[in-house]
């Protein structure tokens, strides 16, 4: 079956359903309906050999009733039958009618509205599923090739009782990897997009087993302290990914809990530093859980200073602003930081002397007001000396303020992007990632 015609048979289903929904409603109620849908291939490699192989055909409805101040959620799954559907539908809104008055009113229900509809379907071009291995394991034969693949179409909606109706349907896919050498150390590698380029990950691929050769230099201990430190798109992804923690969202500077508070007062990070949210993409819809739509570009830093926060329309209601479309937990969802001029080959001439980290995990807030993170290098992290890299390292943890490597030590960004894509799969296939370059920063703090 085609994206296009899956799309379809989804799209139908899920009219019939929320059209009998409606037709149920009273004056005094106000209904919101999701759909969270999903066509996934997986494979999952070890040894690049093939482990593990299925299809995932998966859909799920969320009916959000509001009224007297009052709202409550339901969720069921949508089979495609539609008289199975329109069955189980009455069911969940008769009973969300019998709770909702036993629940205390909520001051800052956010009311639906009808601002207009959206309709938006990328197709790409996949891997079939009975010729997918046969394009990805030829490039690595010989490696300790282990990761999964998924890829397939993705549809999220939200249609409200005013008749406002918002449709998103992408096709997209992913390989997360590792390539591993014989000593257990391991390289990552993340290849995404909407369309199957065999070029283009044949040549990612080509670089990562020049990096795995490199593991095999002799380990140099670096001992706590502050080092020149270059960080890979990869990495610097991880560290963006605190901003959707405690970090850009409204609710949390106004609650005091949020670690660009420092910037409310005045202190910037780097000139620069440029964030914003890009849906350009259409790797997400711009509508959020309440079915407002975000602006295609909202800047959120603009060299170094804080001009935007996400805003979502539980926030509006509570402090009185206008929302921006953000979502109910006012994280980035679609964010792009801005490149610079550090060609690739240049880094290492850049670092001199110093570490070269290709990924990071187990990130977590030390001291979040400062904006302290810490975390652990992993996977491809190396020693360089005068501009070469002569060792690998053991892991390190570090302890750093972005206030610090995005302000006052950040010396250079990449002139090249990467996109870092979203590859969580637990519940259902995860949207979206991070567009980001490089950074070069000096004083990079480790701790152990």
């Amino acid at each position: 079956m085609s994206s296009l015609s899956t799309y379809k048979n989804w799209e139908e289903s899920f009219n019939e359903v929320t059209q009998k929904l409606f037709n149920q409603l009273t004056k005094e109620e106000y209904l919101i309906i999701q759909l969270k849908a999903e066509n996934s291939h997986f494979i999952r490699f070890n040894n690049a050999k093939v482990r593990q192989t299925g299809i995932v055909i998966d859909a799920d409805v969320s009916l959000k009733l509001i009224a007297n101040q009052r709202n409550i959620f339901a969720n069921f799954p949508l089979t495609g039958d539609a008289e199975i559907d329109i069955k189980i539908a009455l069911e969940n809104l008769s009973y969300l009618r019998t709770e909702i008055n036993i629940l205390p009113e909520d001051p800052f229900v956010v009311l639906p509205e009808n601002k207009g509809s959206s309709h938006e379907v990328y197709l790409g071009s996949l891997l079939s599923p009975d010729f997918a291995t046969e394009a990805i394991l030829p490039p690595v034969q010989g490696l300790d090739f282990t990761g999964y693949y998924t890829g397939g179409s993705i549809i999220r909606a939200n249609y409200n009782s005013l008749g406002q109706k918002h449709w998103f349907a992408t096709d997209s896919f992913f390989i997360d990897y590792s390539l591993i050498n014989g000593n257990n150390k391991a390289i990552k590698g993340t290849f995404s997009a909407r369309d199957w380029d065999l070029e283009k990950y044949e040549h990612q691929i080509n670089y990562h087993k020049q990096e795995l050769k490199q593991l095999d230099l002799p380990i140099h201990e670096v001992k706590p302290g502050s080092y020149r430190t270059y960080l890979a798109p990869a990495a610097m992804a991880d560290l963006l990914g605190m901003f959707s923690w405690g970090g850009i969202s409204e609710s949390s500077l106004r609650q005091g809990g949020s670690a660009l508070s420092k910037m409310r007062l005045g202190e910037n990070l780097s000139p620069l530093f440029n964030l914003k949210e890009n849906f350009h993409s259409g790797n997400v819809p711009r509508f959020n859980d309440f079915g407002e739509m975000s602006p295609d570009e909202l800047p959120l830093i603009v060299e170094g200073q804080l001009i935007n926060t996400l805003i979502s329309g539980r926030t509006a209601v509570e402090y009185e602003l206008k929302s921006n479309g953000a979502s109910s937990f006012e994280s980035l969802r679609s964010p792009e930081v801005a490149s610079g001029n550090l060609s690739e080959n240049n880094i290492l001439k850049a670092i001199d002397t110093g570490l070269y980290l290709s990924n990071l995990h187990y990130l977590n807030w030390s001291d979040r007001i400062l904006g302290k993170i810490t975390g652990m290098t992993r996977y491809g992290c190396f020693w360089v000396e005068n501009g070469q890299i002569v060792a690998t390292i053991k892991d390190l943890r570090f302890d750093d303020s972005l206030y610090s490597f995005f302000g006052k030590n950040l010396l250079a960004l990449t002139d090249f992007r990467e996109f870092i894509p979203e590859i969580s799969t637990y519940d259902s296939r995860s949207l979206g990632g991070i567009l980001l370059p490089g950074a070069l920063v000096d004083n990079f703090t480790f701790t152990l």
